[in-house]
C-alpha cells in the first residue's frame, strides 16, 4: 500500500495537470503552433505566449528559491547538473522539434488532443511512450547514444563550477565573490528583458488567450515546484524514504511529459506494481482529463482518425522522434522549454533552440519539397529550407508596437 500522504501528493499533481489541460485546450497554447506562426507568417503572438510562460515560471521559481522554499540544485531531472551535455541538448531538441512537426504538436499538445478525441494523438503517445521506455528503462540509450555523446560533454567541476545555472556560469566568468547577489541581479535582469519583449507587442496584449495561456502555464510550473520541493513535498520524500520498497521517482520536480510517457507505459505493463504510480503518471493523465472536461463543456469533443496510411505512418514517426528526442534533451517544450528554463539552466536554453530549429526546419523542408519544380535532391531542398528558415527569423516590424 502507498502512504496516504503520497496519494495526496499525487492528487494535487493530478489537479494541477487537469487545470493545465483545460487551459491549454481553451486558449490553444501550442509550442509547435508558435514556431509555425513565427517561421511561416512572421506572427510572434504565440511565441510570445511561450516566452511569457517562461518569464512567469522564472520569476516564481526565483522567489521560491530565494526564500529557501525550494532547492533547484537537486531537481529531477537534474537541470543544473555540472555535466554539461551540450550535444545531447541540441540533438535531442532538434529531434523533438522534428517529431512535433510530424505529429502536429509537442507531447503536451498530444495529451490535450487525446482529451479532445483525437485518435492520431493516441498513436503518437503510444510510440512516444515506447521510445521513452526504451531510452530510460533499457540499454537502448547507452548503445545508441551514450557511447558517442558522452565524450563530448563538458565536466564543469574541472573549472571549479558546480552548476550550469546561467547566473552561476556568469558569476564564474566575471569572478564575482557574492554569487547570491549576482544570481539575483542576473535573474531579475533576464526576467525583465523577457517580459519587455513579450509586452512590446500590442498584438500580444490584445489577445487574451495568449496572455491567459502563457501566464497559466508559467504559474502551474511554479505550483508544481512548490508542491514537490516545498514543505509538503519534503514531508512526502521523508515518508516514502522509510518504506521497504518506496515509489519510484519521488523528488523535486515540475511539469514535464517525456519521461512520464515511459513511466505510464511501464505502469500499464505492470499494473499490479503500485510503486510505478508516479508523479509523472499523475500529471500525464491529468492533462488528458482536463482537456476532455473542457472539450465536453465547450461542445468541441470530436473523434478524429487517420485519413490515409501515409497519415498514420507520419504520426508514428512523429511519436518516435518525440520520445527519442525528448529523452535526449531531458525534456519537452514544457519540461525543458519552460520548467528547465525556470531553473535558469543553460542546457534548457540549448534544448529550446533545438526545438525551434528542428520544428521550423522541418516545416520549411516539407514546404519546399511540396513546391519543388526544379527536381532538387533532398540535400538541395534541405539547403534551401535551411536558408529560408534563418531568413524567417529576421525581426519584422512590430505590428501595433
Amino acid at each position: 500500500m502507498l502512504p496516504e500522504i503520497y496519494l495526496q501528493w499525487l492528487a494535487w499533481g493530478f489537479g494541477i495537470a487537469v487545470l493545465l489541460g483545460a487551459v491549454v485546450n481553451r486558449t490553444n497554447f501550442c509550442t509547435m503552433g508558435a514556431v509555425s506562426d513565427l517561421v511561416n507568417m512572421g506572427d510572434t503572438g504565440r511565441i510570445r505566449a511561450w516566452v511569457f510562460a517562461i518569464a512567469v515560471a522564472m520569476l516564481g521559481a526565483w522567489i521560491l528559491e530565494a526564500n529557501g522554499i525550494v532547492d533547484l540544485n537537486r531537481t529531477m531531472p537534474p537541470y543544473r547538473t555540472a555535466n554539461f551535455d551540450w550535444l545531447r541538448y541540441l540533438l535531442g531538441g532538434t529531434l523533438f522539434g522534428i517529431g512535433m512537426t510530424l505529429s502536429g504538436g509537442c507531447v503536451n499538445k498530444t495529451l490535450v488532443r487525446i482529451g479532445g478525441g483525437n485518435l492520431k494523438s493516441l498513436v503518437v503517445l503510444l510510440f512516444g511512450g515506447i521510445m521513452a521506455y526504451l531510452m530510460t528503462m533499457t540499454d537502448f540509450y547507452h548503445y545508441a547514444f551514450h557511447v558517442w555523446i558522452n565524450p563530448t560533454s563538458v565536466e564543469l567541476t574541472r573549472y571549479g563550477i558546480d552548476s550550469q545555472a546561467i547566473p552561476r556560469l556568469l558569476a564564474a566568468l566575471f569572478g564575482t565573490r557574492d554569487a547570491g547577489l549576482f544570481h539575483a541581479l542576473t535573474s531579475g535582469l533576464l526576467i525583465l528583458l523577457l517580459l519587455a519583449w513579450v509586452f512590446r507587442s500590442r498584438d500580444f496584449r490584445r489577445r487574451p488567450a495568449n496572455l491567459v495561456g502563457g501566464g497559466t502555464v508559467g504559474l502551474l510550473v511554479v505550483a508544481a515546484w512548490y508542491l514537490t520541493g516545498g514543505p509538503f513535498g519534503q514531508t512526502v520524500i521523508e515518508e516514502v524514504g522509510f518504506m521497504d520498497v518506496p515509489p519510484r521517482g519521488v523528488g523535486v520536480m515540475s511539469l514535464t511529459f517525456v519521461n512520464p510517457m515511459g513511466q505510464t507505459l511501464n505502469l500499464l505493463l505492470h499494473p499490479a506494481d503500485v510503486t510505478l504510480l508516479t508523479f509523472g503518471v499523475a500529471i500525464l493523465t491529468g492533462v488528458i482529463v482536463g482537456a476532455l472536461i473542457d472539450s465536453l463543456l465547450a461542445g468541441r469533443f470530436r473523434i478524429v482518425g487517420f485519413v490515409s496510411w501515409g497519415d498514420f505512418w507520419r504520426h508514428v514517426a512523429g511519436g518516435i522522434f518525440l520520445g527519442t528526442g525528448g529523452v535526449l534533451a531531458m525534456g519537452c517544450t514544457i519540461g525543458q522549454g519552460v520548467t528547465g528554463l525556470s531553473a535558469l539552466a543553460l542546457g534548457s536554453a540549448l534544448a529550446f533552440a533545438g526545438f525551434v530549429f528542428g520544428s521550423g526546419l522541418t516545416m520549411k523542408y516539407e514546404y519546399h519539397r511540396l513546391l519543388d519544380t526544379a527536381g532538387r535532391s533532398w540535400l538541395g531542398t534541405l539547403l534551401v529550407a535551411l536558408a529560408d528558415f534563418f531568413r524567417s527569423l529576421r525581426p519584422a516590424p512590430e505590428s501595433g508596437s
